[in-house]
Formats: C-alpha cells, sequence, structure tokens
C-alpha cells in the first residue's frame, strides 16, 4: 500500500518571550538632599525644608523668609497659623488692613520619585505660587513615554525636570518658568503660605 507520509503542523505555537523590563533604580539621596542640589543648581535662594505635606502631596518647599514683615509679626505677637477655617476669613473684604502680612515667600518646591508622574503630580499644583522641580533617576528618562509625555506635560506647567545619576550628579533635562508669577492673595495660598512660616521658623530657630 502507497501511503502519503503524514506531515503535522504546529500553529500558533509561538509564545511570545517577555519584554525586558529595565528596573529603576533607588534616588541615590533624600529628598532633602536632592532638592538643596536642585535648588543650587537653579539658583533658588532660600531655606530648603524638611519633606512636608501640603495639600496631599508630600514635597520639598524653599521658601525666603521677608524679614521686614516678620519682625512686625514678631513686635504684634503674630505667629504662624495653621487653622485653615481661621486663615480663610483674612480675604474677607473686612478683614482689609486687621491680618498680619505674609512672612515667607515660596520660591520653589521640588518633588524626587522614581517616576515622573508621581513627581509632576506633586509638584504642579504649586506652580502657581513659585518655581516648580521634579527629580528623576537618570535610568527613568530614557523611555519613549518620557519624552513623549513627561517633557510636554512638564513644559505646559512650567516644571524644571532634572535626571540625578547614582553618583548624584544633576543634569538639567528641561528648563521651567524663570519669571516669578504674581501670587493672587487667596484662602489658599495664605493657608499654605502659613504651613511653610512655620516650618521655617521651626527649622531656623
Amino acid at each position: 500500500m502507497n501511503g502519503t507520509p503524514a506531515r503535522t503542523a504546529v500553529e500558533n505555537d509561538a509564545t511570545p518571550l517577555p519584554s525586558q523590563v529595565v528596573p529603576i533604580p533607588e534616588l541615590p539621596a533624600t529628598q532633602e538632599e536632592l532638592a538643596a542640589s536642585a535648588a543650587e543648581r537653579l539658583g533658588w535662594q532660600g531655606t530648603v525644608l524638611p519633606q512636608m505635606t501640603l495639600m496631599g502631596r508630600r514635597v520639598v518647599v524653599i521658601a525666603e523668609l521677608l524679614a521686614e514683615a516678620h519682625a512686625e509679626r514678631v513686635c504684634l505677637g503674630a505667629g504662624p497659623v495653621a487653622d485653615r477655617t481661621t486663615v480663610a476669613t483674612w480675604v474677607w473684604p473686612e478683614m482689609e488692613g486687621r491680618v498680619p502680612p505674609a512672612a515667607v515667600r515660596l520660591v520653589g518646591v521640588v518633588a524626587a520619585a522614581k517616576h515622573w508622574r508621581t513627581a509632576l503630580a506633586s509638584v504642579v499644583p504649586f506652580a502657581r505660587y513659585g518655581h516648580g522641580a521634579i527629580v528623576l533617576p537618570a535610568a527613568a528618562v530614557l523611555s519613549h513615554d518620557y519624552i513623549s509625555n513627561c517633557l510636554p506635560r512638564a513644559r505646559r506647567y512650567g516644571v524644571t525636570v532634572l535626571s540625578v545619576d547614582q553618583d548624584g550628579t544633576l543634569a538639567l533635562d528641561l528648563a521651567g518658568r524663570q519669571d516669578n508669577v504674581p501670587v493672587e492673595d487667596t484662602a489658599v495660598t495664605r493657608w499654605v503660605n502659613e504651613l511653610v512660616y512655620e516650618r521655617v521658623l521651626a527649622t531656623t530657630s
């Protein structure tokens, strides 16, 4: 009997190999150390405060104590007021001339993180008060996502982007807004200012 040799075809037997994921290393220094290096690199003058939570974001604030306003508040016995409800009344029209002056200026806000989305989400809400900067591991800035999404969004909000290698050396990837935007005196801005004022006094005393 003549037979045709059987031929077995195996279809769809190729199992795709998982794409290689490049691990992002930990940041080489603390939040405060990276913020201090960033402030020095960017020429921001002020006190680098310990990391704090403002409006639900963990950030490092660089602030300048306004000597004249601070001296006036010391003379009046008007220390920092952290109660948000109380500070909210300071912007009422009938309170004009009856509330203590703002005693600090927010020079800038810095957030360092392994992923750009985390860092940018922390800094953007404060871009209206002063300069903003994010610090990312050098390995995190090599992706298409970083180039296509991070840089355009940071540019839109005027946020500076820096990368740091494992030796702690900073590189400027994107220069943010350089001009000083006038800060509108609102209940939120005054409350944030009071929280920062309280932290400045605690840090420098």
